[in-house]
């Protein structure tokens, strides 16, 4: 699937000429998948060194994850061939041999000379252990490799994946400043039939394995898919994103541009479209198949792939049921704390969350459902921003380089998308940190629970804390990206805290609510998460469960809960992870005493990266002993 330096030359004389490019034969037709051949792996050079082996990682991971790297900014070099015209291959050869050949550096990095310093031994564990992760788990070949998420179990769902996350990556990150650059975007373009053809192989080879999603995740999959293409084409967001780009490339003359932008609409209605209305087909051909059953225990040996998922995502070797506990007392903590606060406020009528749902359907709360509405919300978020970046500055010795940003989800992802999320900037700076809000509906974003939010997504969250990652230049590749959920969400929930103890919500009772209501949504996610995987919940049971305690609007909680269904264990990350860095604190703090920095703290837990909870544990233990020596 991937177009050579010379397949460029043959896009721009099929611009110039206006040839078909479609006039290619077609791809060779899928082998018998019950027959599918043993993959090949990559040799990996048993002499290879650390710094290597870690070229090497990087170079398989985004080789095979071509749009990522264009999400990083990443040089030839990084990557090992040119990249930004290309597109990923999930069909079940390719994605197979893509794990082993992972799966077998990982063991490499095992088997080198143990390291002779701590931070030395850290480094060469960690990779292996982010090798590892992104090799997937060597008993499960379904689903697909996400380089945020490691192994996820569905090709095809409501939230993330292929089909929804690389258009919108070539959308909002591919860069257009020169015509190569133009034609690169095409050429993507130009693949995406072959891309969705990969898609659908391994779709199809996942349910003859069994393998089947629940049928709401097929739904909302299905429902985004024909949202897709119900613009026409040249009012498709990749087409205008196109066409608002290449306005703006000077070198171009006119007539260059017109041609193309003529050959950008050929691409998305002769390939594009057609392209997404047969994944739309097979969809909805699968739906009479779909799993009645909502939790991944439904699946074959799903419980085993639950307990690695609550590894990998929730970086826990508790079991399901402990965690489910864990989740039960945190919330009847959390909610005994907001009821400190809403029961002198008048609200002491019915449970925490029947309180909260009056809360919400209040006016004060509520910004109106219009454009002015949107606009209004944006510019709150950024002033929350620029509000929290001037009190940080005792709590955190470094500052990350790169800036952030906020932005709307583009309505035809924002049915299935989060309420908040972010993407991390390029390395070399070209483009911002992004938080994305989802305002598909008005009454999902009371603003007392905005603060929160942004304090999670942007700074001292989400972005402080990747920002400051990718700029450790002396940390391998995949150490300054490294996607570690526990450690990742669970910084981003600590940092929550953090802007309570530093004055955020001063004189704001209603927005300490907002972030205690948010501590108990992830509280709440440890019940509902095991509920649905291990203990066999329905959706419906976890909705109501959900709903009831948290009383965040139903709109929210459902795709809360179909976000869980479609990615088993993620939402463990959130809780497992702040809890174990509170408890790092705390240790710190009893054992130091005066000796005891917060912001020496969270330098020494921000710019090594992020890392398994039981290596940062280490690190930890080991800066106390110095300190106090």
């Amino acid at each position: 699937m991937k177009i050579k330096f010379c397949g460029l030359l043959l896009i721009f004389l099929f611009i110039i000429t206006g040839c078909d490019s479609n006039d290619d034969e077609p791809p060779p037709p899928h082998p018998e998948l019950s027959k599918l051949p043993e993959a090949k792996t990559e040799p990996v050079n048993s002499a290879l060194n650390f710094d290597e082996l870690s070229e090497r990682a990087s170079q398989i991971l985004f080789q095979g994850r071509p749009v990522d790297a264009t999400l990083y900014g990443l040089d030839l070099e990084q990557v090992g061939e040119y990249y930004n015209n290309q597109l990923p291959d999930y069909s079940p050869e390719a994605e197979l041999k893509f794990r082993k050949t992972l799966f077998e550096i990982s063991k490499s990095f095992k088997e080198l000379k143990s390291a002779d310093n701590a931070s030395a031994a850290d480094n060469q564990a960690v990779m292996a252990d982010i090798v590892r992760y992104y090799a997937g788990h060597p008993e499960f070949d379904i689903g697909y490799i996400d380089v945020w998420m490691g192994l996820s179990p569905y090709i095809i769902n409501q939230i993330n994946g292929p089909l929804l996350d690389i258009p919108r990556t070539i959308q909002n990150d591919q860069p257009i400043t020169n015509e190569q650059q133009a034609l690169d975007y095409i050429a993507r373009l130009a693949q995406f039939d072959q891309f969705t053809q990969s898609i659908v192989q391994k779709f199809n080879y996942d349910m003859e394995k069994g393998w089947i999603p629940p049928k709401e995740v097929l739904q909302g999959a299905l429902k985004y898919l024909n949202k897709f293409t119900k613009p026409k084409p040249e009012k498709h967001p990749l087409a205008i994103n196109f066409f608002e780009k290449i306005e703006s490339v000077d070198s171009l003359s006119l007539d260059q541009k017109a041609v193309l932008t003529d050959e950008l609409t050929r691409q998305m209605e002769d390939v594009v479209y057609p392209a997404y209305k047969s994944v739309a087909e097979n969809v909805a051909a699968a739906l009479d198949k779909a799993r009645e059953e909502d939790g991944i225990w439904a699946q074959p040996n799903g419980e085993k792939y639950y307990q690695d998922a609550i590894l990998q995502l929730g970086n826990s070797t508790l079991r399901a049921d402990d965690i489910h506990q864990i989740g039960l007392n945190e919330v009847k903590r959390i909610s005994a704390e907001m009821n400190k606060i809403l029961n002198p406020m008048g609200y002491n009528k019915g449970s925490v969350g029947q309180k909260m749902k009056r809360i919400n359907l209040e006016s004060r709360f509520l910004y109106p459902d219009s454009d002015e509405g949107r606009a209004t919300l944006l510019a709150d978020l950024n002033k929350y921003i620029e509000e929290i970046n001037a009190k940080m500055g005792d709590l955190f010795k470094t500052k990350p380089p790169y800036q952030v940003e906020v932005r709307a989800f583009p309505e035809e992802v924002q049915d299935g998308a989060p309420g908040g999320q972010y993407t991390p900037p390029a390395l070399d700076g070209s483009k911002p940190g992004i938080y994305w809000i989802n305002l598909r509906d008005m009454k999902a974003n009371p603003k007392y629970g905005l603060k929160t939010l942004t304090y999670h997504e942007a700074n001292p969250g989400h972005h402080w804390q990747i920002a400051l990652n990718l700029a450790q230049d002396d940390l391998p590749l995949l150490r300054r990206i490294a996607p570690y959920n526990a450690y990742v969400e669970g910084w981003a929930l600590y940092s929550e805290l953090v802007a309570k103890e530093i004055g955020m919500y001063e004189k704001d009772p209603f927005g300490d609510l907002g972030r205690l209501q948010a501590e108990l949504f992830r509280a709440v996610r440890l019940v509902v998460d095991t509920g649905l995987h291990h203990k066999k919940w329905t959706r419906e049971k976890a909705i109501k469960y959900m709903a009831d305690t948290t009383g965040s609007a139903d709109s929210e909680v459902v795709s809360e809960i179909e976000r869980y269904m479609a990615w088993p264990g993620q939402a463990l990350g959130y809780k497992l992870g702040m809890l174990k860095i509170v408890e790092l604190r705390e240790n710190a703090q009893k054992k130091l005493g005066e000796q005891f920095d917060l912001a020496e703290f969270h330098d020494l837990v921000l710019l090594g990266g992020a890392v398994p909870m039981t290596v940062l544990e280490q690190r930890v233990e080991r800066w106390i002993a110095k300190k106090s020596s």
